[in-house]
């Protein structure tokens, strides 16, 4: 895609911003975004309405005063996160690693090693989701990551050299059949985000008590060459580091597909919900998780939950 002017404007004030930033201490520079971010909340409100919606819809059973409080935390967090990805691009392999723990590393890393099918890794937009992906590639992995392309193409080939420099390969979303295939029968690791609304093409599964269509392409390609399944909980435990837990998703690849693709997108879908439901400041409630409904047939009844 050829930039236009407006692409050009925005991506001149994100080059401006960022070089700004780079005079800063990396803490305070990150205390600034958390910061700024926060007054997307408020006052500026900015889908205030819609984060407030998705925390009513997740914790009914909580007050406003709560879930205001987890919005704030939401915003701020989202801010923080934002600087340190843009500083991540700047670390070293050795830097990364300092910074993060993966938890049971040993037994992981064995099992990620000896595995011919390769390794799906899935994640949601829940604490630094880029830093996990990246600990794993400074630690030697061959990890690839399945992407979106951004709206903006000179954003978007921004962050694609930035992921590269940090060892990351990464697949745009409509190559992961063929390209993702690949990489998993040769062993690698396969890196989905997979918390977004996936349309009318996806798989409806319970989230926070309600069915969410959710991409069924981690299953399909896991079954294809028996990949091992790992959730990806990537938390921040204080400014500057992180902890990433590989929750193992266990299946049985015998039976009708169909089913097993269920079985397995509920599953990690699940447990995702539940590291959210302990940490729910560090998640991103600003997506429109819900916007596609399922079928009438698959509606629960009214008043009722999933």
């Amino acid at each position: 895609m050829t930039p236009r002017l407006k692409h050009r404007l925005e991506y001149g004030a994100f080059r401006a911003a960022l070089g700004a930033l780079n005079t800063l201490p990396p803490a305070v520079a990150r205390s600034v975004g958390a910061g700024v971010a926060s007054f997307g909340f408020r006052p500026l409100r900015i889908r205030a309405d819609h984060v407030r919606r998705n925390l009513e819809r997740a914790f009914p059973e909580q007050t406003q005063e709560w879930r205001d409080r987890i919005a704030a935390e939401s915003y701020a967090h989202l801010g923080r996160e934002m600087i340190a990805m843009m500083q991540l691009s700047r670390m070293s392999h050795d830097e990364v690693i300092a910074r993060t723990e993966v938890v049971d590393y040993e037994r992981v890393s064995r099992m990620m090693r000896e595995s011919e099918g390769g390794t799906v890794v899935v994640g949601g937009h829940f604490g630094n989701w880029e830093i996990g992906t990246a600990t794993m590639a400074a630690r030697g992995y061959p990890v690839n990551l399945v992407a979106q392309r951004q709206a903006n193409p000179l954003f978007d080939a921004y962050l694609v050299d930035a992921r590269r420099r940090l060892g990351i390969n990464v697949i745009e979303r409509r190559q992961a059949p063929q390209l993702g295939l690949r990489a998993l029968r040769r062993g690698e690791i396969l890196v989905f985000g997979a918390d977004q609304n996936a349309g009318r093409n996806g798989i409806f599964v319970p989230f926070f008590g309600h069915l969410a269509s959710t991409h069924r392409g981690p299953a399909l390609l896991a079954l294809r060459t028996r990949a091992l399944f790992f959730l990806a909980v990537p938390l921040r435990v204080e400014d500057g580091r992180w902890r990433l837990e590989l929750e193992q998703i266990d299946y049985d690849p015998d039976g009708d597909v169909d089913d097993v693709v269920y079985r397995i997108t509920a599953n990690f879908t699940a447990r995702l919900e539940a590291a959210i439901r302990r940490t729910p400041g560090q998640y991103l409630w600003h997506h429109r998780r819900w916007k596609t409904r399922p079928p009438a047939s698959q509606e629960p009844p009214s008043g009722s939950q999933v």
